[in-house]
């Protein structure tokens, strides 16, 4: 079955960095975007980005433009968020997803959580001095 386990997420100072991973399995990771999202409380989810297939073909929301960067290892079947200059607003649960739509890359399903259909538990990231 498809399974999406995300690591990485702790506490860190404002300013610092993180590699969030979401290691998937069930699914052929080359012919289905991934897409990482984040919820903080009291806040609705939050679309952050998403690749498809290469590095090559990725997506970022603008609130993380520049600071954040996918990328992806085939031979683990892992996606990996890199998330840096954190401040207090970047706190939150980060999720990976997928869905089912076979072969379309983010472009076409970009950061909709509901076009998502599987989604991983979670991994927390708190940033505070």
């Amino acid at each position: 079955q498809v399974q999406l386990v995300e690591s990485g997420g702790g506490l860190v100072q404002p300013g610092g960095s993180l590699r969030l991973s979401c290691v998937t399995s069930g699914f052929d990771l080359d012919h289905y975007a991934i897409g990482w999202f984040r919820q903080a409380p009291g806040k609705e989810r939050e679309g952050v980005s998403c690749i498809y297939n290469t590095d090559s073909n990725t997506y970022y929301a603008d609130s993380i433009k520049d600071r954040f960067t996918v990328s992806r290892d085939n031979t683990k079947n892992t996606v990996y968020l890199q998330v840096e200059n954190l401040t207090p607003d970047d706190s939150a649960i980060y999720y990976c997803a997928t869905n089912t739509y076979f072969g379309l890359g983010c472009e076409i399903v970009g950061l909709v959580s509901a076009r998502y259909t599987y989604w991983g538990q979670g991994t927390q990231v708190s940033v505070s001095s």
